[in-house]
C-alpha cells in the first residue's frame, strides 16, 4: 500500500481540498479498512441469515402460535394496529427504510459540522452495536422489544456508514480513491463472512432434531455475536483514523446539531449547483437498486423456484461473502487500468448475465445455483467499492457528510423500487423466473445513464482534480 505524500500544507486555519493530495499513513488507511470489517458482521449475520426468522418465530410467539408451527395465522397488535405475525418484521424493515431517509442526510450535515468525526462514528457505531447485543433479552414473546432493538441497530448502522464514507476523500487522493475503496469492501466481505460461517458451524453442531426452542435460542446468540463483532472491532478505526475538518466544519460557533440541520437546508437549496453529480446519482439508485433487489430476493427463488435445500442456500451465501473479497480486489485492480466508471459498465453486463442465466436454471439443480452465486460474489463487491469511490471524486470540498448522506439514500432508501417490480411481475404471472428475470430493466438503464455522465466534467465542476484514470 502507497503511502500519500504531502503537495503542501493546508493554510493556518484553512482545510485541506480535496483537489489536495491527502495526508494519511498506511496505519490510517488499514483503521478505515477495519469500520468495514467490524459492521459487515451486522448485514451478513443479523440481516442476511438470522434476524428475520428469529423475530418472526417471536412474534410467533406473542400472537400466540405453538413453537414449531409449520403455519400461523395469529396477529399480534403493535401501537394498536392489528397486524399478521409474518408481516411483522418486513413491516419493522419498510419503517426502516422511511426512518433513515430523514436521518441519513442530518447525519452527514452534522458530521460536515463537527470539528471531529471520530466522536460521531464512535456513537452512531456503539448504539448500533449495543442494540443488536441487547437482542439477548428478546425472549419468550418479547417481538415489540425485538422490533425496537432492530429500529436503532439498523438506523444507527446506517448513520455510521455515512460517517465512516465521508472520511474516503481525506485518506486517498483522486488516483488511490478506488484502490482504498475496494480494499476496504472486500475487508468488509471478508470479515462479514468469517462471523457467518463461524455461526454456521456453531449452529450446525449444537442444534438438535425437534428441539425449535435450541434453534431459536442459538440464533439468538449468533445475533448477539455480531454486536459484540461490531463493537470490538470499532476499536480500531478509532484508534487509527486521524481528524481530517472538512471545509464547513467548526464554523459559526452554534451548535452542531442546529447547525447541521441549517447546513441540511442550504445544501438541498445549493445541490442543482452540481446537476451532474445528481445525474450520477440518479444512475447509482437505478442499477444499485436492481443489485439490492437480487442479494434480497436470491433466497426466496432458490426455495420457491427452484426448491433448493436450505444448507444449499447457506452455502452459496458463504461463497458470496468470500468470492466477493476477491471480487473487490480484482475490479479495483481493474479500474486502475481502465477507470472507475468503464469497470462499473462491466460489472452491470455481468450482473444483465447473472439474471438472465437465473432464469435459465432448472429446478433442483444446486451446482448450477452456487456457481451463479459465485458470479454473483466476482461483481458484487467491486461495483458497490467503485460506486463509493467514483462519487467521492463528484463531492464539492467540506461536504462530504451531506453528499454520502444522500447517496446512502439511493442505497437504502429506495431499495423497495426492485422488490415491487418483482412482486407485481409474480402477482401477474406467478412466475418467479419472469419476477428475477423482469430486474434487466435496473441494470439496462442504471448502465445507460451512468455512460451518459460526463465523468470528467462532472469531477472538475465539483471543484476537484480529475484522476488520471477515469
Amino acid at each position: 500500500m502507497i503511502c500519500a505524500a504531502p503537495v503542501r500544507a493546508a493554510p493556518p486555519g484553512g482545510h485541506l481540498s480535496t483537489t489536495d493530495t491527502p495526508v494519511s499513513t498506511r496505519r490510517e488507511r488499514t483503521g478505515w479498512y477495519f469500520y468495514d470489517w467490524a459492521n459487515s458482521a451486522f448485514s451478513t449475520t443479523v440481516i442476511t441469515v438470522f434476524l428475520g426468522p428469529f423475530l418472526t418465530t417471536v412474534t410467533e410467539l406473542a400472537a400466540g402460535c405453538r413453537l414449531g408451527a409449520d403455519t400461523c395465522d395469529g396477529r399480534v397488535h403493535p401501537l394498536g394496529l392489528s397486524v399478521a405475525a409474518g408481516s411483522y418484521y418486513p413491516y419493522l424493515v419498510s419503517l426502516s427504510v422511511f426512518l433513515t431517509v430523514f436521518v441519513l442526510p442530518v447525519m452527514g450535515a452534522v458530521a460536515d459540522r463537527a470539528a471531529r468525526k471520530k466522536p460521531l462514528l464512535a456513537a452512531t457505531a456503539f448504539t448500533g452495536a449495543a442494540a443488536t447485543i441487547a437482542m439477548a433479552f428478546v425472549t419468550g414473546d418479547r417481538y415489540l422489544l425485538g422490533g425496537v432493538l432492530f429500529l436503532i441497530a439498523n438506523i444507527s448502522g446506517g448513520a455510521s456508514i455515512v460517517v465512516y464514507n465521508s472520511f474516503l476523500p481525506r485518506l486517498a487522493g483522486p488516483d488511490d480513491r478506488d484502490k482504498v475503496s475496494s480494499r476496504g469492501w472486500a475487508l468488509g466481505y471478508l470479515g462479514g463472512g468469517l462471523l457467518l460461517a463461524a455461526n454456521l458451524v456453531v449452529v450446525q453442531s449444537l442444534s438438535v432434531d425437534g428441539d425449535p426452542q435450541r434453534t431459536l435460542d442459538l440464533a439468538r446468540w449468533c445475533i448477539v455475536s455480531a454486536g459484540v463483532w461490531w463493537g470490538l472491532f470499532t476499536l480500531l478505526p478509532l484508534l487509527w483514523l486521524r481528524e481530517h475538518p472538512g471545509g464547513e466544519s467548526g464554523t459559526g460557533g452554534g451548535n452542531v446539531l442546529t447547525d447541521g440541520f441549517r447546513q441540511l437546508g442550504r445544501t438541498l437549496r445549493g445541490i442543482r449547483a452540481y446537476p451532474l453529480t445528481l445525474f450520477f446519482l440518479l444512475a447509482y439508485l437505478v442499477y444499485n437498486d436492481g443489485i439490492q433487489t437480487v442479494i434480497a430476493l436470491a433466497s426466496q427463488f432458490g426455495t420457491e423456484e427452484l426448491h433448493l435445500e436450505q444448507a444449499t442456500l447457506i452455502l452459496t451465501i458463504l461463497i458470496v461473502q468470500f468470492l466477493a473479497f476477491g471480487g473487490a480486489l480484482l475490479l479495483g485492480a481493474i479500474a486502475a487500468r481502465a477507470g472507475a466508471r468503464n469497470t462499473i459498465l462491466v460489472s452491470l453486463a455481468l450482473w444483465l448475465g447473472v439474471v438472465v442465466a437465473a432464469y435459465f436454471i432448472p429446478e433442483r439443480a444446486p451446482t448450477q445455483f452456487m456457481i451463479l452465486g459465485a458470479a454473483i460474489g466476482l461483481v458484487l463487491g467491486g461495483s458497490q467499492a467503485l460506486s463509493r469511490s467514483l462519487f467521492a471524486q463528484l463531492i464539492p470540498a467540506g461536504k462530504e457528510g451531506e453528499y454520502y448522506g444522500f447517496y446512502e439514500i439511493s442505497d437504502k432508501g429506495t431499495s423497495w423500487l426492485g422488490p415491487l417490480l418483482f412482486g407485481l411481475v409474480f402477482q401477474l404471472t406467478a412466475s418467479y423466473r419472469l419476477g428475477i428475470v423482469s430486474l434487466v430493466v435496473f441494470f439496462v438503464a442504471g448502465a445507460i445513464l451512468l455512460a451518459l455522465v460526463p465523468i470528467r466534467r462532472a469531477v472538475v465542476a465539483a471543484g476537484n482534480t480529475p484522476p488520471r484514470t477515469l
